[in-house]
């Protein structure tokens, strides 16, 4: 018997102890002769030493249960039939049959074999005249021992379905914390591949355009053209650097401090210094909280970035508005423009309207081939849920 079925049951182990004890001396200092008694005590060794050798195993050994048993409703017929004052023993009897045995019907069948048995012990230590009230204990006994059998057999089936669910709740539970990981893995990784796309690899592309017109410049001798390409080459290259370190660092960009109109107004003029193409800005309206301005400043870049890269504009408009209930930014270009219903190829778009999806907002787009394109982006105001911190970055450092 393993150390746990030995703790649950260790107070019966205390009982069935004492009650052979009591049962031991009741025999001893009976008045009858030693010669009558001897059964009776003979009864009472058997039975201990058969479960101290192997009935106490009989609550996880079916087969050590199947040997004990009888012996059980054979000292419950033999101690009241020597002595009539042993009947007690019944009080472990009933436990030790309800124990021990593996099925309901079992125990039933085995309290009735025990009440039958006791009962025809007292009838031959009693004699007829003790029938009826030898029926009526031994009915009583068996009714009572059988309810409460029931009774305490329901308990323990409904703890161990309890134990069971426990056990699959805590199943269920590290199944959704390994789910939940490589969810969280699978976002993050996302969240990088939008936070190098918006910064890192919009740096070095603009790096390479402005390397390339350099060398334009200086194959066709124009120094002062060249001078203003390495001056904005060096400070591309150090946003590429800056931001670098903090992704690195933090998995965030930059400071904390700078307003979305500021921030648009420098993007504009970084671009305009990067690609000769004017970009006019017109910000209006009141504060943002952080994540709003930089879903809003992310989807301005994305969207120069693409005529930057695609469009051949000569002209780009950025356009920050409010109201009551939302805030939006449109982008317009007079360049090329492209198929909207043609799958995306890149990762700027979708990551754009992922950015926005997360932040509760919406994003459409306006375009076609020779027509320009306008990018609209528009974010509620009012309470939302807050971007994860994995997403959120402030403003003014991806501007510089």
């Amino acid at each position: 018997m393993n150390g746990e079925t030995w703790r649950c049951n260790r107070w019966l182990h205390v009982f069935f102890a004492g009650t052979m004890l009591l049962t031991a001396v009741i025999t001893a200092v009976g008045w009858s002769p030693w010669e009558t008694r001897w059964p009776a005590s003979d009864a009472i060794a058997v039975l201990v030493v058969a479960y101290v050798a192997y009935g106490h195993r009989g609550y996880d050994d079916h087969r050590a249960a199947a040997a004990f048993l009888p012996l059980v409703i054979v000292a419950a017929l033999v101690l009241p039939a020597v002595v009539p004052s042993t009947a007690f023993v019944q009080c472990i009897v009933f436990p030790l049959v309800w124990v021990q045995s593996e099925r309901i019907r079992t125990a039933v069948v085995l309290s009735v074999a025990v009440g039958v048995a006791s009962g025809i012990g007292l009838q031959l230590a009693s004699g007829p005249g003790a029938l009826v009230t030898t029926l009526l204990i031994e009915s009583i006994s068996v009714i009572g021992a059988c309810a409460m059998g029931v009774w305490i057999s329901r308990v323990a089936g409904l703890s161990e379905e309890r134990r069971q669910l426990v056990e699959e709740l805590r199943a269920t539970q590290q199944s959704l914390a390994d789910a939940n990981r490589s969810a969280g893995i699978a976002s993050e990784r996302e969240r990088l591949a939008r936070e190098l796309h918006d910064t890192v690899a919009q740096n070095l592309a603009g790096i390479v355009m402005l390397t390339e017109r350099a060398r334009r410049d200086l194959a066709n001798d124009r120094g002062p053209d060249l001078e203003e390409r390495l001056t904005v080459l060096e400070e591309s290259a150090r946003a590429a650097l800056e931001d670098s370190r903090a992704l690195i660092a933090a998995g965030v960009a930059g400071a904390t401090t700078g307003s979305l109109a500021g921030s648009l107004h420098r993007l504009a003029e970084r671009f305009t210094r990067e690609t000769g193409t004017p970009v006019t800005v017109d910000a209006t309206g009141g504060p943002l909280d952080r994540d709003a301005q930089v879903v809003l400043l992310r989807v301005v870049q994305e969207s120069l970035a693409n005529v930057r890269a695609h469009a051949g504009a000569d002209s780009v408009r950025v356009v920050l508005s409010h109201s009551p209930e939302r805030v939006g930014v449109r982008v317009t270009d007079d360049g090329v423009g492209f198929d909207t219903g043609a799958p995306l190829a890149g990762h700027g778009l979708r990551g754009l309207h992922e950015r926005l999806a997360l932040s509760g907002g919406t994003c459409t787009i306006t375009s076609n081939p020779g027509s320009g394109t306008v990018v609209e982006a528009t974010l509620p105001t009012g309470p939302e849920p807050r971007l994860p911190d994995a997403v959120r970055d402030p403003v003014a450092q991806v501007t510089r």
